[in-house]
């Protein structure tokens, strides 16, 4: 069922100068507003931290899952207290973009969180997606409980027998400590911005074939 995961990354000398590391228009104010975005949730949901490049493009896609209640954009696995973009951006903190999602389990389950995973980036490539590269965009899933540190480590060891991808993953498994929310302009990136260049040329595309391969499990458009 892994077959179509072998694909290629490379998009180009151009989408290098759309990147989501290049800092345009970047407030100078960092709002921490995971607190906010994490008010009045269902007392049975899980939560998933993973990072697997521009946090725009992940967030987009799980922001479209049937079962998924919310999704924030963040800043973890790094030792510096609340860091700002820039700083991220700069390779210095350690941090990488991530996302922190809020689901319900009995709709979708966290194996079928990390197959989404695993099939909307590539995680054979070292601190790097397509023509982002730093260790801020390094392909890592922190885990939440011993559960999930499995169910990580059952379906790298599946995808790596089964010979999926053409090279090793290289996808970081390690324990949660704390998210950084993002800053305010991250959040819902792509829904508020889908015009814009990075947006119509790197994350659409992405979406499209997200979109056709995980249809039953969308959400509805209405």
């Amino acid at each position: 069922m892994w077959q179509f995961l072998k694909m290629g990354f490379n998009l180009g000398i151009f989408i290098c100068l759309l990147a989501c590391s290049n800092p345009q228009k970047v407030p100078q104010n960092h709002t921490n507003n995971s607190a906010k975005n994490q008010t009045s949730m269902p007392k049975n949901l899980e939560t998933a931290t993973f990072g697997g490049g521009c946090f725009w493009c992940t967030e987009a896609i799980y922001q479209r899952l049937k079962g998924v209640h919310s999704v924030i954009s963040g800043y973890s696995g790094g030792k510096l207290p609340n860091p700002t973009y820039q700083e991220v951006c700069s390779g210095t903190t350690g941090h990488a973009e991530v996302i922190q999602v809020q689901f319900d389990p009995e709709i979708i389950s966290y194996p079928e969180i990390l197959t989404v995973f695993f099939k909307t980036h590539d995680p054979t490539t070292l601190n790097r997606q397509g023509n982002d590269v730093g260790t801020q965009y390094r392909s890592v899933i922190f885990y939440h409980s011993e559960n999930q540190k499995i169910e990580a480590e059952l379906i790298i060891k599946e995808l790596t027998q089964k010979a999926v991808f053409d090279n090793p993953i290289v996808t970081e498994i390690t324990a949660f400590e704390k998210l950084y929310s993002a800053e305010d302009y991250h959040q819902n990136y792509y829904n508020d911005n889908s015009n814009q260049p990075y947006c119509a040329v790197v994350i659409n595309p992405k979406l499209a074939k997200f979109e056709k391969e995980f249809k039953e499990k969308l959400k509805s458009k209405d």
